[in-house]
């Protein structure tokens, strides 16, 4: 008996999940943490109880849904994502990893069949890190990359921490976080760029992920009134600055398969007759050789070293690297064949944005897999799928996790 996704079902969950926190463009706002994601986690967990599925929260607010195998003592076949989103995040970005999960969960329930290992659906915290740095934050505590105490003493700009923001919406939990081990994982998650689209095809078979470098950077000056000062004999920060945004992005336009993004900047004292005494932005630099990244970023430090020979303090601290990653074989030679034999156009393709599997991929053998967005646009309202695409990933998804569980 093949197994299959009920379309309409996973379609009416999706939308009615995209609901909490749905914003008047057609988005959903529902950063990590907040009063909104608190209770998109106690939706989730309904339903996961509704399908009679076990609920554990770690000490970081990650969610373990577990339905029970045959052997318990095997290791458990996970899926998942993250539910949190940016402040002008689309309905679809995590949430289908997520919300796919209980889907396959459900199909299996309707059919009466128990896989031999057994299943779970992990929901990660503060994936996107827009309100807390860094991003992928309950995944990499996980895998080792982050120490929790550092992660749980991260504020957001109002000061909270992100240990007082679980405990305010009751994810506080008390496992372990890395008390569970998985025998493997797997994410589904929209693109979120145009490749698939632009080849017309209806899965991505993800094998890796592109090298990353997030950092911070400060260029501290001297303030000075913006009409009395000459040019000459000023050490403007902001002017420091934009020399290097420039050498960043000429980085980033020069070599091939680069991306480089400025995401965030702020002016001191942000006054327009005050020349700024500091500058601080945020680097995000992308490639996928890890040569190439080292390269890009020793020659922004030579630039760095320029401004701080003007007379400029320039400091980069760098709060999040990723190395390029290969995902197991095994996973994506499973999802590869789900893909063919569901009879999908399909496609391999390395992940250019940063996601909880490339962590997890570190502990575990893990796989993703990539249905197309339309026009390749995420973290925007705009963001959209529709419920072929949607039913395609899900169905690749439950055919991976039946082959890996039995």
């Amino acid at each position: 008996m093949k197994l299959l996704v009920d379309k309409d079902r996973l379609w009416k969950s999706l939308e009615e999940h995209g609901a909490i926190g749905g914003t008047e463009l057609g988005g959903v706002n529902r950063e990590a943490l907040t009063e909104i994601e608190g209770k998109g986690r106690e939706v989730f967990v309904e339903w996961c109880k509704s399908a009679g599925m076990d609920i554990a929260v770690d000490t970081l607010g990650n969610i373990y849904a577990t339905r029970r195998g045959l052997d318990s003592s095997l290791k458990p076949v996970a899926m998942g994502s993250h539910l949190d989103t940016q402040p002008t995040g689309g309905k679809y970005d995590g949430v289908i990893g997520v919300l796919g999960g209980l889907e396959v969960v459900r199909v299996l329930n309707d059919a009466n069949i128990v896989t031999n290992r057994p299943l779970q659906i992990v929901v990660w915290t503060n994936e996107e890190g827009s309100r807390f740095v860094p991003s992928m934050a309950g995944s990499g505590v996980y895998a080792g990359i982050f120490e929790e105490q550092d992660i749980l003493n991260q504020k957001d700009g109002d000061g909270i921490t992100i240990d007082e923001s679980l405990k305010a919406i009751g994810y506080k939990g008390d496992e372990a976080v890395g008390a569970r081990e998985f025998h493997s994982f797997i994410e589904l998650h929209i693109e979120q760029g145009p490749v698939l689209e632009s080849k017309n095809m209806e899965v991505g078979v993800v094998t890796g992920s592109q090298a990353m470098n997030w950092s911070d950077v400060t260029v501290k000056g001297v303030s000075a009134h913006a009409g009395t000062t000459p040019m000459s004999g000023r050490l403007d920060a902001l002017a420091s600055a934009n020399r290097l945004l420039s050498c960043f992005y000429d980085l980033g336009n020069r070599i091939d398969d680069a991306c480089a993004t400025i995401g965030s900047i702020k002016t001191i004292p942000n006054s327009h007759s005050t020349i700024p005494n500091t500058v601080a932005f945020t680097l995000d630099l992308r490639h996928p050789d890890e040569a190439v990244l080292e390269a890009m970023v020793e020659k922004f430090e030579m630039a760095m070293e320029g401004e701080r020979e003007k007379g400029f303090e320039v400091t980069r601290e760098e709060f999040g690297v990723a190395k390029a990653q290969v995902f197991d074989q095994k996973c994506t030679e499973t999802i590869r064949n789900a893909a063919a034999e569901g009879g999908f156009r399909h496609c391999d393709i390395i992940s250019g944005a940063g996601h909880d599997a490339i962590y997890i991929n570190q502990v575990c053998p893990s796989g993703m897999i990539f249905i197309p967005c339309k026009d390749g646009v995420s973290h925007n309202p705009k963001e959209s799928i529709t419920p072929e695409e949607a039913n395609a990933g899900v169905q690749v998804l439950l055919d991976v996790v039946v082959a890996l569980a039995d």
